[in-house]
């Protein structure tokens, strides 16, 4: 699979234009065949070596070669890594005349035959320093000179002249025609020349036969009048992006806002990518930065593309894009993940960049959950998960067939990395260049669709993590305003740009750093949280970096960039209002990991309407203290909300996550004595689920945490483990058989245990707990004195995380009988009542069981439920219920499993639900909402 670390050099590029100098070169022979030898000559004075801080004149050459069709690039295999270049590239320094050279035969230095074209650069052996991207077509029978250039657009005032000039290497037979019709011809020369007269859009064809041979060279150019846009009013249907007419399947509005442009042309599938006047795009006249047409006569359900070209040549996607093909990822994209690639979807032959895609009458996705009812905040148990990583098939149909393994955790949510279109088909996504579009790698947006349906339909909300901190050089807000000295249509950010800082403005940035001060961004950011909410019923997002929303520090200020700062908590509000306004009940969760100060006035942020940003916590350090057996740091006591000086529960704690070392990995390699044992280690995860889970507020835990995964995040494909591989792809726990594995599945069946006590019982959405921890002896008290003393009201949580067995006084409240909530034993104590618990083991204690088990009804705080039908024969639960604002059914079976979810409709009512598929006994419902708790028994025939 094509890597995103490892793409062609102008990729490499990207990040490097910082360090790019332009240099001069030549090659002798100028025309020579691929199995001739060649010499590159770099002109020493055209190089700053001080500046990449080179020493002994140490550079090298980077390169790569595309077939005879310049298509398909290739590394040359001496190429090294960026990081460190090969030796066998390094470049001769000939001090006499100040220069550098190397000389090779093509078709050995580049391993393959059939060349069409060599590309190649000079830079540092690190690579913080390089040249400008050059090439250099191979063959000896070449044009030495093209005006205009092959594959170019070329504009003059209507009624001029445009001379025609072309010289090759050896005389050839020379041919023009413009638009079809031969209008010039020359005999066994060496050069030509053709002034043509301009009054209408044409396109050239020039073709040069060598005399000697009978080889062909063509070159293709078009050649039209300077546009000069009308001004016109944009439809009231359209805004920027692409704009479907709801009355007309035969049309679409393109709106393009490209400020410093003079004109925009549209080119696509539908006029063939020719540059026409047709296709000029009309300035809107309420705002003359915006670009717009309407594209008619379109076939309904037809798939097209197209790009934007800016009068200053730079061709673009429309950065609103909702689906994007890109010549450099789609061909490695598997046919069965997504078969349209191949067919309808493929990208347009002869073009470059990426292109957008528009299909009118879209048949709309029949969803089968329309008011799904999210988890209250705090009570959120977020699984979150990698698609790349998670199944060996590595797509939303092999993430749809591992839901019920999800729900069998009883998680009540998952959050997927990112998945908007990224730079490469293997990635974290991190690396977004359109942040609109579904990337392609995983599969077709219907099948994404259908994974948050189902999620959905089994109780599971769908968060996703988003990087709206930057995007990289494929985005077209970045490419609409760059600078290219190399001319590879990517690079740095220019002066004018609307949407983004030349220079980072906080220490953590990569790629190109977004000004959210500007309305232009906030706009786009906007428009991005709108798309996923609306179009795909997204429940949330994770918002990655959110330190980097400041403009007021610099990238080597990290004292600013983590202090407080007004304008980040200004905009931030700002964006979350906007979450808000497109889902009131939408939720945000901010990676900041700052202090208190900035933090607290997001968690705060209009609690009085529910609502409040929801902040990762990270207790990494403290609990791996925990697990690997060492008391120094194991204190845990930021999992409570108050020491973050947060109003309400909005710590998303975790003990790992994406970005930190997992437990396992730590317990085997730093293990205290016997932790390094496998059994030992794995045993320590359950106690480590004891502590975590049923701590108040809402919870975060990393793929495969569940069933004890080892592998260092820092693990290479090869096995070893190196800080560079933190990216790499990572062996899939299904695949190793972790999930039928008695120990690993041990873990898992523990934690869902525990989750099914934390999530049905009332008692754990409260604010009244206590954490005691850092002697590896925690305590955690959690207790509701509002609910009446039949019910679980009071819950003790015990472990041992020493290395022999330990005495603990739990320190029961009163006097009584307390029952183990994991196996429902039950004992009498008192407050002095002691345990002993062996090393990695743990207890849940609580004042009654975790669930109703007589089938009378519970009424807590007015709330009822009566099940009107009972025993269910025709695969119906039929209930009437009150006081049920916000209300949730659960369904559970004889062993504590969440086994149904359903929302209810009112406050007050009778409502019907489907239990098909339940098997026959005996079920606890579950009536749960804003005003109370009520259970009773459903018997299943």
């Amino acid at each position: 699979m094509k890597k995103f670390y490892n793409l062609i050099a102008f990729f490499i590029a990207i990040t490097a234009f910082a360090q790019m100098q332009t240099v001069t070169h030549s090659i002798n022979p100028v025309a020579f065949n691929e199995d001739e030898s060649i010499t590159i000559t770099f002109t020493g004075n055209s190089i700053n070596e001080s500046t990449w801080g080179v020493t002994n004149n140490a550079l090298y050459l980077w390169a790569w070669s595309y077939d005879a069709n310049d298509a398909n690039s290739l590394d040359s295999p001496t190429n090294g890594t960026w990081n460190s270049s090969n030796e066998a590239n390094k470049l001769t320094y000939n001090a006499g005349n100040d220069t550098y050279t190397i000389t090779f035969v093509p078709s050995t230095f580049y391993n393959r035959t059939n060349l069409g074209r060599i590309g190649f650069l000079v830079k540092t052996k690190t690579g913080n320093g390089q040249s400008q991207n050059l090439y250099s077509e191979v063959g000896r029978f070449q044009f030495v000179n093209t005006t205009p250039r092959n594959n170019t657009v070329n504009f003059i005032a209507s009624g001029g002249n445009y001379p025609i000039s072309y010289s090759t290497s050896l005389p050839a037979n020379y041919e023009i025609k413009a638009n079809g019709t031969v209008i010039h011809t020359a005999t066994n020369v060496s050069s030509t020349l053709k002034v043509l007269n301009v009054t209408a859009d044409t396109q050239v064809e020039l073709k040069a036969t060598s005399v000697a041979d009978g080889t062909v060279l063509t070159s293709k150019f078009s050649i039209s009048p300077t546009p000069t846009p009308q001004s016109a009013t944009m439809p009231a249907y359209m805004r920027q992006g692409i704009s479907y007419d709801p009355n007309d399947p035969t049309k679409v509005g393109l709106a393009l806002y490209a400020p410093f442009k003079s004109y925009v042309h549209v080119i696509g599938s539908f006029n063939n990518w020719q540059i026409s006047s047709n296709y000029v795009m009309k300035k809107d006249t309420n705002n003359a930065n915006i670009y717009w047409i309407e594209i008619t006569g379109l076939t309904p359900q037809q798939v097209y593309t197209f790009q934007y070209r800016t009068s200053d040549g730079v061709k673009v996607a429309d950065p609103y894009s909702t689906l994007v093909l890109s010549p450099d990822d789609d061909p490695w994209i598997s046919s069965a993940v997504y078969p349209e690639l191949q067919t309808t979807m493929k990208y347009p032959a002869g073009q470059q960049f990426d292109v957008s895609v528009i299909q009118t009458a879209k048949p709309a996705y029949n969803w089968t959950v329309t008011n799904f009812q999210k988890p209250a905040k705090q009570n959120l148990i977020i699984y979150e998960a990698l698609v790349r990583d998670f199944t060996a098939e590595q797509s939303w149909q092999s993430m749809i067939d591992k839901i019920p393994y999800i729900k069998g955790l009883n998680v009540n949510a998952i959050e997927l990395m990112p998945i908007m279109e990224f730079d490469g088909n293997n990635s974290w996504g991190y690396n977004p260049g359109f942040h609109m579009a579904l990337d392609k790698t995983y599969g077709t947006p219907e099948k994404f669709k259908e994974f948050v349906d189902k999620c959905h339909q089994n109780g599971i909300a769908v968060i996703l993590d988003i990087a709206l901190n930057h995007a990289t050089g494929r985005s077209p807000l970045q490419r609409l305003w760059m600078n290219d000295p190399s001319g590879t249509g990517y690079g740095s950010t220019a002066s004018n740009n609307p949407y983004f800082n030349q220079l980072p403005t906080h220490t953590y940035n990569v790629f190109n750093d977004f000004n959210h001060s500007k309305p232009d961004t906030r706009y786009y950011v906007n428009r991005v949280l709108e798309q996923w909410i609306k179009e795909y019923k997204i429940d949330g997002f994770r918002w990655d970096l959110t330190k980097g929303f400041t403009q007021n520090c610099t990238s080597s200020d990290e004292g600013c960039t983590g202090s407080y700062q007004q304008d980040r908590v200004d905009v931030l509000k700002l964006y979350s209002d906007n979450q808000w306004s497109h889902d009131p009940t939408s939720y945000i969760i901010f990676e900041h990991l700052g202090g208190n100060q900035e933090e607290k006035e997001w968690a705060n942020y209009k609690l009085n309407e529910g609502k409040g940003v929801m902040m990762w916590d990270n207790v990494t350090g403290p609990f791996g203290q925990n697990t690997m057996g060492y008391d120094s740091n194991s204190n845990f006591n930021r999992i409570d909300f108050r020491n973050h000086e947060f109003s309400e529960r909005r710590n998303v704690t975790y003990g790992e996550s994406h970005d930190e070392e997992r437990l396992m990995f730590k317990n085997l390699t730093y293990g205290n004595g016997t932790v390094t044992n496998l059994s030992t280690a794995l045993e320590r995860q359950k106690a480590f689920g004891a502590v975590f889970f049923t701590v108040p507020g809402p919870k975060m835990i990393w793929q495969f945490g569940e069933l004890g995964y080892e592998f260092s995040i820092n693990r290479c494909e090869n096995g070893t483990i190196n800080n560079d591989c933190r990216t790499s792809p990572k062996p899939v726990a299904f695949s190793l058989g972790y999930d039928t594995n008695a120990e690993r599945k041990a873990i898992y069946d523990t934690w869902a245990k525990i989750l099914q006590i934390r999530l049905s019982s009332q008692v754990f959405d409260t604010t009244t707990f206590t954490v005691e921890s850092g002697n590896l002896l925690p305590k955690i008290y959690v207790w509701n004195d509002a609910l009446p003393a039949s019910s679980l009201k009071n819950v003790i949580v015990v472990a041992n995380f020493t290395t022999s067995a330990q005495t603990v006084t739990p320190s029961f409240p009163y006097s009584g009988t307390w029952y183990n909530l994991m196996n429902n034993t039950s004992m009498s104590a008192s407050g002095s009542t002691t345990v002993v618990l062996q090393p990695g083991e743990f207890r849940i204690y609580g004042n009654q069981t975790a669930l109703a088990t007589d089938e009378t009804k519970i009424d807590i705080n007015k709330t009822s439920l009566q099940i009107t039908q009972n025993p269910s024969t025709d695969g119906l639960l039929k209930i009437k219920y009150n006081k049920a604002k916000n209300g949730q059914i659960n369904v559970f079976d004889i062993n504590g499993k969440l086994v149904k979810t359903f929302g209810v409709k009112s406050a007050k009512g009778d409502e019907t639900f489907s239990v098909n598929g339940l098997a026959s006994g005996v079920y606890m419902v579950q009536l749960k909402s804003d005003e109370g708790l009520a259970v009773s028994k459903l018997i299943v025939k």
